[in-house]
């Protein structure tokens, strides 16, 4: 890990070089590290891999490894045209040049993500409908080339807290969210041939985070 990256330096970082959004908008991109392990994510990338992102967003968590991380590419991939758009503009600001982010369709996972070394999967499985999950998880999985991880960072539908989660999701993204326990996540990784390599759970304030580091073999 990169002890020198902290909360702080990430919150004044997106401050800084994050457009304005609206006010809930910027609350949820500017201080969102204050609830999710951000640091230790980061912390997954070696210098000069090639990183992915699945439901990036506006480009937000992906900033942040152009800029505390070493990655020699980024590529982002988002459903909605809009916030591919925002990750665009956004940088297009930025000293990093060597990024792509493209549409997902929700169905076809872009051959590009075959390139990456590592791919992020933050907070986005239980946003996929419970029925689909396992396929989904199933071809991300078949378009990772062997030897690349794949970081899943999910809430723990194992803790009681969950319900916070579904809470915070009713009131900003207008659904209940589809959270998977730990031990069923890892199942469904370890079911698409992808090695457990690490694994951690914590609590940051009422959410209840596992971080799970898969190979695919």
């Amino acid at each position: 890990m990169n002890n020198k990256v902290t909360n702080h330096e990430i919150i004044a970082f997106l401050k800084g070089n994050y457009p304005g959004t609206g006010f809930i908008d910027g609350l949820k991109i500017k201080y969102r590290s204050l609830i999710c392990p951000f640091i230790e994510l980061i912390s997954k990338v070696k210098p000069g891999e090639k990183v992915g992102d699945v439901g990036c967003g506006s480009g937000q968590f992906l900033l942040l490894l152009s800029h505390f991380a070493q990655p020699s590419e980024l590529f982002g991939i988002e459903i909605s045209d809009r916030l591919i758009e925002n990750a665009n503009n956004l940088f297009s600001k930025q000293n990093f040049s060597n990024y792509k982010f493209a549409t997902y369709d929700g169905v076809h996972f872009p051959a590009d993500l075959g390139n990456c070394d590592i791919i992020f999967l933050i907070d986005v499985l239980h946003h996929v409908p419970k029925l689909n999950q396992t396929q989904f998880v199933s071809d991300l999985a078949k378009v990772m080339k062997p030897g690349s991880r794949l970081i899943l960072k999910d809430i723990n539908a194992e803790s009681p807290l969950v319900y916070c989660n579904k809470l915070h999701d009713i009131i900003f993204a207008g659904e209940k969210g589809n959270e998977l326990g730990f031990k069923k996540a890892k199942e469904l990784l370890i079911a698409n041939e992808l090695e457990i390599i690490e694994e951690q759970k914590r609590t940051m304030y009422v959410y209840p985070h596992y971080t799970i580091v898969a190979r695919k073999k």
